[in-house]
């Protein structure tokens, strides 16, 4: 079963962009999405928007170990078109057989850092407000549900 395109609370309920505050803090974009139907090919789920003219400095995903098979699921963290920028849908990392088994705690996880555009060109300026994703490209082999959150970092000069 398929679960389409779907959005996370923070990006459903319409909860505006926080202001950049003073200029060069750093900041944090966050989504949380609960995936309750396992996911196929093409699903996405938009987590967390970032404001006009925020430089993402770092992207961080975690959650449950939702593949508990031998692990075949495989996704890509990136961002949606904004009207200015082209969509990028791995730009902060391609994530394939993703697995929670070898983290080493009592609870399986999930903890990968974005790679992608920061790892090869350094931190990256998107010129309007955008929506970040995740973009599933394979089904998990066994499971295929539980928590999964990303968290964006960022500044606005």
């Amino acid at each position: 079963m398929a679960i389409g395109t779907v959005a996370s609370a923070q990006v459903a309920s319409g909860k505006p962009v926080a202001g950049h505050g003073f200029a060069g803090n750093l900041k944090v974009a966050y989504g949380t999405y609960n995936i309750g139907s396992a996911v196929a090919q093409n699903d996405v789920i938009q987590m967390c928007r970032t404001p006009k003219g925020a430089v993402i400095l770092d992207v961080a995903i975690f959650g449950q170990d939702i593949d508990t098979g031998t692990e075949a699921l495989d996704f890509d963290a990136g961002y949606a078109a904004n009207g200015v920028d082209a969509a990028d849908t791995d730009a902060w990392g391609v994530f394939v057989n993703v697995t929670g088994d070898g983290i080493g705690n009592d609870t399986a996880t999930v903890r990968l850092f974005g790679a992608g555009v920061l790892a090869s060109g350094g931190p990256k300026t998107l010129s309007a407000e955008t929506v970040h994703q995740i973009i599933f490209n394979a089904a998990a082999n066994a499971g295929g549900t539980g928590r999964l959150n990303m968290l964006v970092y960022y500044i606005v000069p």
